[in-house]
């Protein structure tokens, strides 16, 4: 199986960005981007196996089982899932290519990855195979219309858009080198070629959330699994 590109940087990953977020959200609870506001409304309540696909350090498992399902986890990167098997179960695997049996689980989530995957598409008709029927698809990921190459949000009440949104395309550039696009690089879709995406895999999409202020920065979409 390939090196993934998280490999070189899951050290720094979990011990420098992990608790610089940690330390900048203050409280506990504080949630700036949305995400754990996500996860509640989205996903919600339930019981048994949530496939976290692109699981990396295992950092939503503690969420999803407050909600009462059991978090498993997939990740290409064997240095992420040195740090996530303290958290959840885990299996290295191309989330292209899930090792899951068809209609066998009853939630997935995908939090913070699809521009990790350039073959997100490819990755979403995986989630439709695999979900059982009535099951349930959280994608929680980067704004599309906000985030991006083409953004520079060095001032959050400013956020300054140039040209490149409608490119879609994978890029290093960022405004900053304190994340992670500049390390290991990230996918665009335009927000039509990603909804496009839900809907070529015959997923049905139901409901949609916002997070981060004042100019989001979190997309995140309910879907469900195609009728049987």
């Amino acid at each position: 199986m390939a090196t993934a590109a998280y490999d070189e940087i899951a050290d720094w990953y979990e011990d420098q960005l992990l608790s610089a977020q940690r330390s900048r959200s203050g409280e506990p609870g504080h949630d700036p981007l949305g995400i754990d506001h996500a996860l509640r409304d989205l996903l919600g309540e339930g019981s048994g196996v949530c496939l976290e696909i692109g699981c990396g350090t295992g950092v939503h498992a503690e969420l999803v089982r407050e909600l009462g399902w059991t978090p498993v986890g997939v990740d290409l990167s064997s240095g992420m899932l040195r740090h996530a098997r303290g958290r959840l179960p885990v299996a290295r695997a191309n989330a292209g290519r899930l090792p899951v049996r068809e209609s066998s689980v009853p939630a997935v989530v995908a939090v913070m990855v699809h521009t990790d995957m350039p073959e997100y598409p490819s990755v979403l008709r995986e989630v439709a195979r695999v979900l059982q029927p009535g099951g349930v698809f959280v994608h929680v990921g980067v704004h599309p219309c906000f985030c991006g190459g083409f953004a520079d949000r060095s001032a959050p009440a400013a956020v300054v858009l140039r040209p490149g949104y409608l490119d879609g395309h994978w890029t290093t550039e960022s405004w900053t080198d304190q994340g992670l696009r500049d390390k290991v690089g990230a996918a665009h879709w335009p927000l039509p070629a990603l909804m496009h995406a839900f809907l070529n895999a015959g997923l049905t999409l139901e409901r949609f959330t916002e997070g981060g202020t004042p100019t989001p920065v979190v997309l995140a979409v309910r879907a469900s699994p195609p009728a049987q």
